[in-house]
């Protein structure tokens, strides 16, 4: 696979283990990896055992374990789970069922110290391994250094951006306006750590249903929110994750038990084209991410990214742009999250230059009624709009997410 140029991520889950009889329960006959306090060693919410993190031998065993999947296997990276579940000590406990350290706090403060011996360990021995934690709480500094009072990890899943993003497409387009700053709140607090946006294994089981089938409207419409959806999810700020047969528009949930949809990807069955229009339309919005420095040279900081328009909320119309001081090649995104056509619409930019549309998602290739066309170029005409002292006009397409390329 890396001479493919993939590289792999392993699920890790110091967390917690199971009961199993030919587990680490009760190993010896008597808890040696857990506390031996039911109240310290024990999930309620998953009937499973808590590691004594404050035992050398088995934040030892541990560690040993994430260098051996590194070392032998060469992985790339471990996305550790259920992070918060180790941080806090009433984590899914009811009062009474749980014991305060020693300072009377919730905090693990014996898992605090193994996340920062482990990450410190495993960035030692081979600093190009990243350590994902997938918190789902406010701790701070978790992608801070050690050394600066942070946990050490490389990543961080941004929880409330996944949130905040499902339930915004989840909305028809015409309660999309009372929910405006649904879109815009995770910028408000992406400096605070280096963040993954996740649409994960967890979005699509337990009737949370697929992502194309999470949004609104007729098929077609459900289509077309996904790839403005996904268009906003590439602009944003923060590193992508994306669920296997999400990007086609698999429809069901996934199911361990049968294989992806596959099927939908066949030539000429029925309306399978939108399924195969999602998958160039994913395709394409990498291709656009890997050519251009600017959708991740700079993930976590003002510096690489700028709204044009945050507050649109009537019309439900996003516009920002990209950039980043290593290449002149910046992006323009503009968002319309509503199946109304936008004709002659205006939009302020940055600088009085030529604007190249590289991706329109409504285009017959992707599933798109081919209806609204965008000019090649663009040049910027002088006159105030969105606060700048230019801007560019064209007919911005019902449920459209349109890009342009453009130097600062």
């Amino acid at each position: 696979m890396h001479r493919n140029g993939i590289g792999i991520i392993l699920d890790w889950v110091p967390a917690h283990f199971p009961r199993d009889a030919h587990g680490l329960a009760n190993f010896d006959g008597q808890p040696l990896f857990e506390h031996p306090d039911t109240r310290l060693g024990e999930h309620p919410d998953w009937g499973t055992k808590i590691f004594n993190y404050g035992m050398s031998e088995v934040k030892n065993f541990l560690i040993a374990n994430a260098l051996y999947w590194v070392r032998e296997f060469h992985i790339d990276g471990l996305r550790v789970d259920a992070v918060a579940s180790m941080l806090y000590l009433d984590y899914g406990k009811q009062d009474g069922a749980w014991v305060a350290n020693k300072y009377g706090g919730n905090e693990n403060l014996e898992a605090i110290e193994f996340f920062k011996h482990l990450n410190s360990v495993v960035r030692g021995s081979y600093p190009g391994v990243c350590t994902i934690a997938e918190e789902s709480t406010a701790w701070p500094k978790v992608t801070a250094a050690p050394e600066d009072g942070g946990l050490g990890f490389t990543f961080k899943w941004n929880m409330g951006w996944m949130h905040d993003f499902c339930e915004y497409m989840k909305l028809d387009p015409i309660m999309r306006k009372g929910d405006h700053n649904g879109l815009t709140f995770a910028m408000s607090y992406n400096s605070a750590e280096k963040y993954i946006l996740p649409l994960s294994h967890d979005e699509v089981v337990h009737l949370k249903c697929s992502m194309v089938n999470k949004m609104p409207g007729y098929k077609v419409d459900k289509y077309a929110n996904l790839r403005v959806g996904y268009t906003f999810m590439f602009g944003h700020e923060g590193k992508k994750l994306l669920f296997m047969g999400q990007e086609f528009g698999q429809e069901h949930e996934w199911n361990e038990a049968t294989e992806l949809e596959w099927w939908r990807l066949e030539e000429g069955k029925g309306d399978n084209y939108l399924n195969i229009g999602m998958k160039y339309y994913v395709q394409r919005l990498l291709e656009i991410y890997r050519s251009h420095k600017c959708l991740f040279e700079i993930d976590d900081d003002w510096a690489g990214f700028e709204w044009i328009n945050a507050d649109d909320a009537d019309r439900s119309i996003y516009s920002f742009f990209r950039k980043c001081p290593s290449q002149k090649k910046s992006l323009l995104f503009i968002l319309n999250m509503t199946p109304m056509k936008r004709e002659g619409y205006r939009v302020g930019v940055p600088v009085r230059k030529q604007y190249k549309c590289i991706l329109n998602s409504t285009e017959l290739v992707f599933g798109g009624d081919g209806e609204t066309s965008v000019p090649e170029v663009l040049k910027a005409q002088k006159g105030e709009c969105d606060g700048r002292d230019q801007y560019i006009e064209f007919d911005l397409p019902a449920y459209g997410a349109v890009i342009f390329e453009f130097s600062l």
